[in-house]
């Protein structure tokens, strides 16, 4: 595997590597999501009615995947948790919540957080289309246009230093068998709340686990290439907000940012969750009932974009993927957005409106 690793790194470069992988990796999680039908959006308003059921089941299970398998990584010596920006970069605790709290919200008004809006765009769905562009221009007002000033003063009010500070772990004086000893227990919570289900639909259990062992797969693959390159590789997992705003830039800028991982991630989701669509039937395209709607679309999404860059991730980058390692900003941006997503449910929402959009 080295050989053909440097004399890949020969012929095409560790940013062309990087982004195979990341298409490799994405298409496998743009599948496995789109089967399962895995949505945050789902499964909080499932836990805020008290349905303890299938939605809530196969966010756990995916959630459980990505901790079992990124923590197993770490404990087997392929993945080194301190040196992703999650852990080592300052960070920031009110930027955390806040932007938590949007993402929420925002994902309650689109009927889907940001990788649910990709994966639906792929299967026809032109709301989430037009939402998830809205959202990468969002998010790029945050990280570098007239959104900026407002990210940084909130991220300000409280920051935190990177390094042990922000590792979960650390903080509790435990390691990394705990950290999967907590996975092993969310498991056993899926599975518990699986087994509820009259139907008890296997097919999309294996699709919520396949789900979040990408989320671990992009840790293991990132931290290969930056272990066995010559040049200088940050460690990445999988996110949403950062390549939704590359991306938006690649359209509109020139020279366009360097090739890496992220620019195989999206590409690569969009297809797997098209093959889904198509194996599954359920390619339909689907575009706006009424004016209201379109607002509610175009707030939420402007919304998850500010919220996403000011917690460091959407609800896979910093929910799924940041939590797997145990970054303590992470953790409070998923706290954020369930505490959003469930409060404005309650206040917008009805059981009526409660579907995928």
């Amino acid at each position: 595997m080295g050989i053909a690793f440097n004399e890949f790194l020969e012929m095409y470069g560790e940013g062309k590597l990087l982004a195979f992988g990341g298409a490799g990796i994405g298409l496998l999680f743009g599948f496995f999501a789109q089967r399962s039908k895995f949505c945050l959006r789902s499964a909080v308003i499932d836990f805020w009615h008290g349905h303890f059921k299938d939605k809530l089941s196969i966010w756990l299970l995916a959630f459980s995947a990505a901790l079992i398998g990124t923590q197993a990584l770490v404990l087997w010596g392929g993945l080194d948790t301190n040196g992703a920006r999650q852990i080592a970069s300052r960070g920031s605790l009110s930027g955390a919540m806040v932007g938590g709290l949007l993402f929420g919200i925002g994902m309650i008004l689109t009927r889907g957080c940001a990788s649910r809006l990709l994966i639906l765009s792929a299967n026809g769905n032109l709301r989430a289309l037009l939402s998830g562009l809205i959202f990468a221009v969002a998010a790029q007002s945050s990280l570098s246009g007239a959104l900026m000033p407002a990210r940084i003063a909130i991220s300000e009010l409280s920051t935190i230093e990177g390094g042990p500070g922000r590792d979960l772990l650390a903080l509790m004086g435990t390691g990394h068998m705990t950290g999967l000893a907590l996975g092993f227990l969310c498991l056993f919570l899926a599975v518990y709340f699986g087994s509820r289900s009259a139907t008890k639909p296997v097919g999309l259990w294996i699709g919520g686990i396949g789900t979040g062992l990408s989320v671990a797969m992009a840790w293991g693959f990132t931290q290969w290439v930056a272990h066995n390159s010559f040049e200088p590789i940050q460690i990445q997992g999988l996110t949403f907000s950062g390549p939704s705003a590359e991306w938006l830039m690649r359209v509109l800028q020139s020279p366009a940012p360097k090739i890496g991982f992220e620019f195989g991630l999206l590409p690569g989701v969009f297809v797997g969750s098209f093959v889904g669509a198509l194996v599954g039937k359920e390619f339909k395209l689907e575009g706006f009932k009424d004016g209201y709607s379109m607002r509610r679309y175009i707030a939420g999404a402007i919304l998850m974009g500010f919220g996403a860059m000011l917690a460091g991730g959407c609800a896979i980058g910093a929910g799924v993927t940041g939590g797997a390692i145990f970054a303590l900003t992470s953790w409070v941006s998923l706290v954020g957005m369930w505490l959003g997503a469930g409060i404005t449910d309650r206040l917008l929402d009805t059981p009526a409106t409660h579907k995928h959009p």
